[in-house]
């Protein structure tokens, strides 16, 4: 079964930051792309970034920079390392993998004081 599980999700101050992780497992990871798309409150899925299985990776312009993705093929994970958090950032947050046919159940970041 493909499962992709989402972490580190909270409650994080303005200006702070917070590092999500996504475990992977039930398909060949090492070769599959994976994005990261956020849904803010009241708002409609935004992709935010994607990357590659050889960790090329590409942002949406709205980053602003701030973000960055990595992977780590031996333990099946991508992480994405938000920096320089601000309230508009705050949303649900998935992994999404195959091409888009497999999400996690998402996970809840609210940037606030």
């Amino acid at each position: 079964e493909v499962q992709l599980v989402e972490s580190g999700g909270g409650l994080v101050q303005p200006g702070g930051s917070l590092t999500l992780s996504c475990l992977a497992s039930g398909f060949t990871f090492s070769t599959t792309t994976i994005s990261w798309v956020r849904q803010k409150p009241g708002k409609g899925l935004e992709w935010v970034s994607g990357i590659w299985g050889d960790g090329t990776v590409h942002y949406s312009d709205s980053m602003k920079g701030r973000f960055t993705a990595s992977r780590n093929n031996a333990i099946n994970t991508v992480t994405l390392r938000m920096d320089s958090l601000e309230p508009d950032d705050t949303g649900v947050y998935y992994c999404t993998g195959v091409a888009g046919s497999y999400w996690g159940r998402g996970i809840q970041v609210t940037v606030s004081s």
